[in-house]
């Protein structure tokens, strides 16, 4: 009988992270794609109506988006969506600018052959994508279907990969995706990454390191000017 009951346990216990990892994707996926907008407040009611799920997988999910800094908690306000100033914004893009110039640079020294071919066929994939042909944005997804990501992995540095996988990753892909929306970004960032990925692949890490850093500049003056045109 013990058994039978510890066997049950299990099972509900595997049901309900089952539910709370698949509430979280989606909640994540929204708050990337914008559907939950920055600065936005959570409501658990919404969510379980929303997506399907009794409070207890969603709250695990939500305490995950926190961990991730997605989600912020206020006291005596709730959680809501995380919200950048345009400062710390354009902060991060110069971090990133750096350290993902470098990433590229030793990913041409480090990466396989096969990394290289799996690079080239993510790049297929993302061209596969509805809004990328018809220049409505650039989704990727995370991990090992986003170009970035697997750049930084290719580098072989831990440290770089602590750095740029770990929370400033998923703050990034935040708000990566929002501006890419804007006319003419889709395209030119794919053509950008399809350029990196040449320079690696010809093992040129100096060229490769000043492609990610003008890929990278590109997209931060696309957010200045976003900016700007949004606040006149």
């Amino acid at each position: 009988m013990s058994d039978l009951l510890a066997k049950d346990t299990f099972n509900l216990e595997s049901a309900t992270l089952t539910l709370a990892d698949r509430v979280f994707s989606q909640i994540q996926d929204a708050i990337v794609k914008g559907e939950l907008l920055a600065g936005a407040k959570i409501s658990e009611a919404e969510l379980t109506t929303r997506y399907g799920v009794s409070r207890g997988p969603l709250r695990e999910a939500l305490r995950r988006l926190e961990a991730r800094k997605l989600l912020t908690r206020i006291p005596h306000v709730g959680v809501r969506v995380v919200e950048l100033s345009i400062a710390e914004l354009l902060e991060m893009y110069q971090v990133r600018e750096v350290l993902e110039g470098m990433a590229a640079r030793l990913a041409a020294i480090h990466a396989t052959d096969e990394e290289v071919t799996g690079l080239k066929a993510l790049l297929t994939r993302h061209q596969q994508q509805t809004e990328l042909q018809s220049g409505r944005g650039y989704y990727q997804e995370e991990g090992d279907f986003d170009f970035h990501y697997r750049i930084v992995k290719a580098s072989r540095n831990e440290v770089l990969m602590q750095m740029l996988c770990g929370e400033l990753y998923h703050r990034v892909r935040l708000y990566r995706y929002q501006f890419s929306v804007t006319a003419g970004r889709p395209h030119k960032a794919f053509a950008e990454h399809s350029r990196i990925i040449e320079a690696i692949e010809s093992r040129d890490g100096e060229l490769a390191e000043f492609l990610m850093r003008r890929h990278i500049s590109s997209a931060r003056k696309n957010v200045e000017t976003h900016y700007h045109n949004k606040v006149n």
